[in-house]
């Protein structure tokens, strides 16, 4: 029985810079439904402020307290750690980053850097971690679909290179972290086991979505989704489906 809802948004809601066809409609539905309804993102070139409008340019109106993004879950791991960033992201996400208090230990926090991914910075990293850093890995997804229809390189391949160069685990705290989709789900106001994610990536959205407890989880064939890519999925998607118009029909077929 669905009583909340978690959409993820590059790749579900839009590609690039263009909503998907229907999905602006798609999301007025569960709205005039009065489903109780969240948005999550592993995209880490962009702060949240421009996310918002870009939703808002798009038609789609997403409040502050609707957005759950992997820069303010580090932000809390931060604060909690008492860790000051040694960041290796994309520019523009700087500002989600500010005003952190400045403590004598760092943690370097790993996002899609694009073309940051320097060996410059690459080793300013490593030699962090070696010297004793936290490891943050904003996300580790492998591809995203890119405003070129391709798909492109995602910071996964850039965190695994740090740990093994440094031998160290990152401490993921987008998709999948469990504690990630605990704080969305809290957004909805219902429990883990009413709430339905909606994604385009196997991995961090279907198969993470159930290991976090939620009670299903639908795949969409948009995005970065490649033909088979649910096959052999642990956890299994609930369903696969066309589009985000879709999975709104199995959702209002099966909401409490």
């Amino acid at each position: 029985m669905i009583r909340g809802v978690l959409l993820d948004l590059a790749g579900v809601v839009y590609v690039g810079g263009a909503a998907l066809p229907g999905t602006i409609k798609a999301v007025e539905r569960l709205r005039r439904a009065g489903l109780p309804l969240g948005f999550i993102t592993n995209t880490t070139r962009s702060p949240k402020r421009e996310i918002i409008a870009r939703l808002k340019a798009m038609g789609l109106s997403v409040a502050d307290s609707e957005l759950t993004t992997p820069a303010q879950a580090a932000r809390a791991w931060l604060h909690a750690m008492r860790r000051a960033p040694h960041l290796l992201i994309h520019p523009a996400l700087a500002e989600d980053f500010q005003g952190l208090d400045d403590y004598p230990d760092t943690a370097v926090v790993v996002g899609d850097a694009g073309a940051g991914f320097t060996y410059e910075a690459m080793n300013g990293a490593f030699r962090a971690l070696v010297d004793g850093a936290g490891f943050l890995a904003l996300a580790r997804n492998r591809t995203f679909r890119d405003a070129d229809g391709a798909l492109s390189l995602d910071a996964g391949g850039f965190v695994a290179a740090l740990e093994y160069a440094s031998d160290r685990q990152a401490v993921v705290v987008g998709k999948p972290a469990p504690d990630f989709y605990a704080a969305a789900v809290a957004g909805l106001g219902v429990d883990a086991a009413q709430a339905v994610m909606v994604g385009d990536d196997v991995e961090a959205d279907v198969s993470g979505a159930l290991s976090a407890g939620l009670g299903a989880a639908i795949l969409v064939r948009t995005g970065k989704y490649r033909h088979g890519a649910e096959e052999g999925a642990k956890p299994a998607p609930t369903a696969v489906v066309a589009d985000l118009a879709e999975a709104v029909d199995w959702i209002l077929r099966n909401r409490g």
